[in-house]
This record gives structure tokens, sequence and C-alpha cells, in this order.
């Protein structure tokens, strides 16, 4: 599974100051059962809009996550929201599958 949330940061404030909670929390995330891992871009042409991608091996994993209340994830994430809006783009199941050229296929 994967969530993915659009980001944008506020005037006065960096992507970097972001990032730091974004770590921060991650770190503290990834340790439940499920997590696959985080990851946070930049969108091309725009610095203060990020797009943040959270794995997780299930839905049902990451929900027993967000059931059990951490108060050093929250404190985190307290922290980061006066400096930017976060917009949820949606859940997504990992592919059934996935269309890869092959290796012989010529090259431009």
């Amino acid at each position: 599974m994967k969530y993915l949330f659009e980001v944008h940061i506020k005037p006065g404030h960096t992507a970097e100051q972001y990032a730091d909670a974004w770590v921060r929390a991650s770190e503290l995330i990834q340790r439940a059962p499920g997590a696959r891992g985080t990851e946070l871009h930049r969108k091309i042409g725009d610095p203060n809009t990020l797009i943040a991608i959270a794995s997780w091996h299930s839905k049902a994993e990451r929900d027993a996550m967000e059931q059990q209340h951490d108060p050093d994830i929250a404190a985190i994430i307290r922290s980061a929201a006066p400096f930017v809006e976060i917009r949820p783009l949606g859940e997504f199941e990992d592919p059934e599958w996935v269309v890869m050229p092959s290796s012989s296929a010529p090259q431009c």
C-alpha cells in the first residue's frame, strides 16, 4: 500500500524544516508492524511543494498503527502543522502487475 500526500510549505518556511519533522516522525512510525518506508520528493520547479509517500504492507497494519496514539509522533506532527498545509492524495494498493520494458527493447 502507498499513502500519498501533497505538502505545501507556507511562506517564510522551508522544505528542510518540514523534512526534519518528517524524518523524526517517520523514524518512530517505521517501528510499527507492516511499515515499509517513506519518501519525500520536491516538485520540479516548485521547491515549496512536496509529495510524501508512506509505504505499508497492508491498510490494516497502517490503520492499527493509527489506532495506537503515540504522544511523541503527535507532538512532532503538531510542531510542523503551523508551517505546512497537507492534502491527502489517496491510498493506493500495490500494483497487481507491473509493466517493465524488456531488456532487448531498443533504447533511444
